[in-house]
């Protein structure tokens, strides 16, 4: 269901969807995204990093089914543009050996107001963690290979909430 208060007679909202080996600068991407639209007030960003809890990797090697991933991200995105009004959504996911504490996946949403930004920018990240085709391999510090990364139920979970929504 569409916000009310939608107005499709605006400008039409930029959706920017990469999937790429390089990393990212987020200024420069909200930059890119907003850039031209007087009609924005508010920008969410969500960047995730490699992280590294336990002290024992040396990177994750992110592998993805190319142009299927491309789609799904932009078939989530539509959506997300759909349900609230954005005025600009851009999604980047990297794939490579990426390591601890670099940029993995960034979501900036973009709307006049706040909460249709936090809506549609948790809205697509939801999404993404769970329907776009990426698998994460472990590479240890001790030059071991370590396991694929499973799916977390929490993020299984966190879909719940789009879904009860009208």
């Amino acid at each position: 269901m569409k916000p009310s208060g939608h107005d499709l007679s605006k400008l039409s909202p930029k959706c920017d969807i990469r999937i790429q080996r390089e990393d990212f600068d987020i200024a420069a991407e909200i930059t890119r995204l907003t850039r031209g639209r007087t009609d924005t007030g508010a920008v969410v960003t969500f960047s995730g990093l490699c992280r590294d809890e336990a002290g024992a990797l040396s990177a994750l090697e992110l592998e993805h089914y190319p142009g299927m991933a491309e789609a799904e991200i932009r078939r989530i995105a539509d959506e997300a543009i759909a349900r609230w009004p954005l005025t600009g959504l851009t999604a980047i996911h990297r794939f490579g050996r990426i390591r601890p504490g670099e940029n993995i996946v960034l979501v900036i949403a973009a709307s006049a107001h706040r909460q249709a930004a936090f809506d549609g920018a948790s809205f697509l990240m939801d999404f993404l963690k769970t329907h776009a085709p990426f698998w994460k391999k472990e590479h240890r510090a001790d030059g071991s290979e370590g396991q694929w990364v499973a799916a977390k139920e929490e993020d299984d979970d966190a879909l719940k909430r789009w879904e009860e929504r009208p």
